[in-house]
């Protein structure tokens, strides 16, 4: 196709204030009405709808033209602007005010008709969705998603330029590294057999630039990472990652909370009270059930065990004597649950690792509760006093190790707030947790690995305990947390290369495959690495938290699937043998 008149305004420019112009609008048509004989289109693009109107008195070669249009065909339209006849105009539409009328009209380009109509809510499925994920990417929801990232890429960029940040572009191909979740590997055509490692994060590049000296570094940065996906998780993902030299937590905290307040004031309009709510990560267990909690509700934990240690029920006596966990619940004024439901939350309980839930319901007869004669009037009165219960209310205990009991009712909790309708959509809760341990034990490998990764410095009162008792190092790691979800997480770095081997030796990794993963670390630390640290958020979990959406896939551009596909071009795709003949490798 040739030249063809190129718009002058876009889709949702026109007002009131621009009857009597001569305009042209390029777009995709919408939806055609005919109505008596005259036509009317409404034309989309990204900026929004304009409704133009083809009269078959006015130009009977437009309206010709206008008969044979479609949904989603690309048009230029040609016409004089004007004002809607009052009580014809449309309140929910920027341009509802005006109509174009057409004095003359081109196609651009014709389309078949599409597997789902491009509207604001539609009942196509995921798969098909992201199968067309160039007409998904139509629709004003996507759209308006992919805007808010662009609009908080700008904030970012400004926010850390004006505190002195320099950004610098680390590699995508890298060394494979032991740790953390599997590596996507990218054979070496050249290097017989060797291979590159997609970068699950930064991590090791950005302290490189500490002991470099660039003190302020940042970056926006893809990440990978070869692992079983969720709602919140893809193959590759977008990190606002950096990292600071001569500081401590408070510092580091301070940068991201500035961050935060500028980008809810800009892109919600909300103002967040800083300095935001600090929790440590036992303090979170024991109150919430979550290192990620949820405080938009109450529902907090309370612990029994100096109540029934010397009880007669062994279910609780014996799982306290064994150092393990009494504690539970209130949900207020669901006493009233039925026999039935109350099996249904038992049921629940089971499936998440439970032996079983015990319950008791606060009703006008008094606390009834099936372990009363192992406990007690007595005892089951003082539990409830405890636990701060009314009448009306109902109980909820679990018993089990300290960590499994109160990941258990962190679950629960959450799934009772649900039911019950007591999570407030509307509210933003921020908080730091701190104080993570450094090391957990993994059963299936009989080892300890980091639970953040094994650069993470020992909080100093903790680091003689490192060999002797592993499992009471706090790090100097800690999360941001946003109404549940993880939001970042960080720590102060180890800078020293005695103290780095030290953990390496305590997670397994001995000083010659220490020095073949991570050498040139160790060798730079060598050279006076000054004390750093840092924080990475995932900026896709951060705008899917913005704008409401489902998953992070309603918010990235071309997204996989849920099994790590690309549908709309097939990938991963196979190779032919000559590609894999100069990589020297053969599929078995």
């Amino acid at each position: 196709m040739g030249t063809f008149t190129k718009r002058t305004h876009t889709c949702g420019e026109l007002r009131a204030s621009d009857t009597g112009k001569t305009v042209t609008l390029n777009g995709w048509v919408q939806v055609r009405r005919d109505l008596g004989g005259v036509i009317f289109i409404d034309l989309r693009d990204r900026y929004g709808k304009t409704q133009v109107v083809f009269n078959p008195g006015r130009n009977p070669g437009a309206h010709s033209i206008a008969e044979g249009l479609r949904s989603e065909y690309v048009v230029s339209v040609t016409g004089l602007v004007e004002r809607r006849p009052q009580g014809t105009e449309n309140p929910d539409l920027q341009t509802g005010e005006i109509d174009i009328m057409v004095e003359r009209v081109e196609v651009l380009s014709k389309a078949e008709t599409p597997p789902f109509q491009i509207e604001e809510e539609i009942d196509a499925g995921e798969d098909l969705r992201l199968k067309y994920r160039y007409l998904d990417l139509r629709r004003p929801p996507l759209q308006e998603a992919l805007l808010m990232r662009h609009q908080v890429y700008q904030i970012v960029h400004s926010y850390f330029d004006s505190l002195g940040f320099i950004e610098i572009e680390t590699p995508i191909l890298m060394k494979s590294t032991p740790e953390g979740a599997r590596d996507y590997l990218v054979p070496s055509r050249i290097h017989r057999g060797k291979f590159y490692a997609l970068p699950q994060s930064p991590q090791t590049y950005k302290q490189i630039l500490m002991v470099a000296g660039f003190d302020r570094y940042v970056q926006i940065v893809k990440c990978f990472r070869d692992e079983d996906l969720r709602a919140d998780r893809q193959p590759e993902f977008t990190q606002i990652d950096l990292e600071m030299s001569f500081v401590d937590e408070e510092e580091i905290w301070g940068v991201v909370e500035g961050l935060l307040a500028e980008v809810f004031r800009e892109v919600k309009g909300l103002t967040i009270p800083l300095p935001l709510p600090r929790m440590t990560y036992r303090e979170a267990m024991e109150t919430y059930g979550s290192d990620k909690p949820d405080v938009r509700f109450g529902l907090a934990l309370t612990c029994v065990n100096d109540l029934v240690r010397e009880c007669g029920f062994r279910v609780f006596s014996d799982v306290v004597t064994s150092g393990g966990v009494v504690a539970g619940f209130v949900v207020p004024g669901a006493a009233g649950f039925t026999r039935n439901q109350m099996d249904t939350l038992v049921d629940y309980t089971k499936s998440l690792g439970a032996g079983g839930l015990v319950y008791c319901r606060w009703t006008e007869k008094g606390i009834e509760t099936a372990v009363e004669k192992f406990l007690g009037k007595g005892l089951v009165e003082s539990i409830a006093r405890r636990m701060g219960a009314v009448q009306g209310d109902l109980i909820l205990l679990v018993s089990d190790t300290w960590r499994k009991a109160y990941t258990i009712l962190g679950t629960l909790r959450l799934e009772m707030a649900r039911r019950q309708r007591l999570i407030d959509e509307s509210l933003v809760k921020l908080l730091w947790v701190t104080e993570f341990p450094m090391f957990e034990y993994d059963e299936a490998e009989k080892r300890y690995v980091a639970m953040h990764h094994p650069f993470t410095s020992p909080n100093p009162p903790d680091a003689d305990r490192l060999e002797t008792a592993p499992d009471s190092v706090r790090a100097r790691a800690y999360d941001l947390v946003l109404n549940g979800n993880e939001l970042a997480g960080g720590s102060i770095r180890i800078h020293d290369s005695v103290m780095q081997q030290r953990v390496f030796s305590l997670l397994g990794i001995g000083e010659q495959e220490a020095k073949e993963k991570f050498g040139f670390l160790l060798g730079a630390f060598k050279y006076g690495a000054p004390p750093h640290g840092g924080i990475a958020f995932g900026f896709d979990r951060l705008i899917m938290l913005l704008t409401g959406a489902r998953s992070i896939r309603e918010v990235m551009a071309f997204p996989k699937t849920a099994s790590a596909i690309s549908l709309m071009d097939d990938s991963p795709g196979e190779v032919d043998e000559r590609q894999l003949r100069d990589l020297h490798i053969r599929i078995v």
